[in-house]
């Protein structure tokens, strides 16, 4: 019986990093549960036992995605601050492959379509993004949240923007634009919190 729950619960864990690249590379909608499936190796079938729905599965992968990215982003963040996480996060490699990047940039209009319960786990992920972003500002920074929140917005539109247009000078533009816009932002608060101070 321990390997039948071993296997089961590998199998769960296949069809979500299955699921939750094919989302992000090709959407929710165009991400058919046969072809997730076929790539886990898996038959149909086999989906029910593991998800009641494909709506469970959305929110169970994208769990999972924006946890992996939470990881990343705390690992970023120890190696070098915000300037890591710019470097990493608007970079060429990331805009060129959706399916193992951000699940904010990739899925967001989707998300907003999709059942409040998944929308409401994104909203805590993302506070839990946002959260972090706010450890880099000086601790006397006012609405340090705010601020954290308005760099994490410039960096997701950037990246969307980025993916969105078909000239690759105008997309590395908008990237390093982008860069330039969430440096800005944590300047300001810098700024704010040393006057704050004086």
């Amino acid at each position: 019986m321990r390997y039948e729950k071993g296997r089961k619960d590998v199998s769960r864990r296949r069809i979500t990093e299955i699921a939750a690249e094919r989302f992000r590379r090709d959407g929710i909608a165009a991400s058919g549960l046969a072809g997730i499936m076929s790539d886990a190796g898996l038959t149909n079938g086999a989906f029910y036992p593991h998800f009641r729905s494909k709506a469970d599965l959305v929110r169970e992968s994208l769990k999972a995605a924006l946890d992996e990215q939470a990881d990343q982003l705390r690992q970023a963040l120890a190696s070098g601050g915000l300037e890591a996480i710019l470097s990493v996060y608007l970079s060429a490699e990331h805009r060129d492959n959706p399916g193992a990047g951000c699940a904010s940039a990739a899925l967001l209009p989707e998300v907003g379509r999709q059942p409040d319960e998944t929308r409401e786990m994104f909203a805590e992920q993302v506070a839990g993004l946002v959260a972090q972003f706010a450890q880099t500002l000086p601790p006397q920074t006012p609405d340090a949240q705010g601020v954290a929140l308005g760099i994490y917005a410039t960096l997701v539109g950037a990246l969307q923007l980025a993916r969105a247009v078909p000239s690759k000078a105008q997309s590395d533009r908008i990237l390093a634009a982008g860069a330039e816009a969430a440096r800005t932002l944590a300047r300001a608060a810098t700024e704010g919190s040393t006057a704050a101070e004086a």
